[in-house]
């Protein structure tokens, strides 16, 4: 909720003093000639810009971390699900190897019936 917050108000701080025309004509001339710029007004708004790029640089940078750290995140992802993929597939040939014969087709029947009891007397014992 804070990051939330605290984008705003660097958007707050980027935007302030911008408005559809542009930046302000009152925050960049001092007099009502539109020839006259007073210098201090000047370097005023010179350093308001550049302290909104430094801000668009500390914005962009942070994203570019975020972005990393987010492909990264998949790259691991990634390779899990291939590793799991792997597992599972050995896992399914053992299983169909474990139907291929009669002898562990009794195995199984035997284990899940087992298994089957065990839950019915868990249930009633509850």
């Amino acid at each position: 909720m804070n990051a939330r917050r605290d984008g705003r108000n660097n958007r707050v701080a980027l935007f302030d003093g911008i408005e559809e025309g542009g930046i302000r004509a009152s925050s960049l001339y001092s007099s009502t000639s539109f020839h006259e710029i007073d210098e201090h007004d000047n370097e005023q708004a010179l350093d308001g810009l550049q302290d909104r790029v430094n801000l668009l640089k500390t914005l962009s940078g942070d994203i570019h971390e975020e972005v990393d750290s987010h492909n990264r995140m998949l790259d691991r992802m990634g390779n899990d699900m291939d590793s799991s993929r792997g597992v599972l597939s050995g896992t399914m040939d053992k299983f169909k190897m474990v139907f291929e014969t009669k002898s562990s087709r009794r195995m199984f029947s035997l284990v899940a019936s087992l298994v089957v009891l065990f839950l019915i007397i868990y249930y009633l014992t509850r």
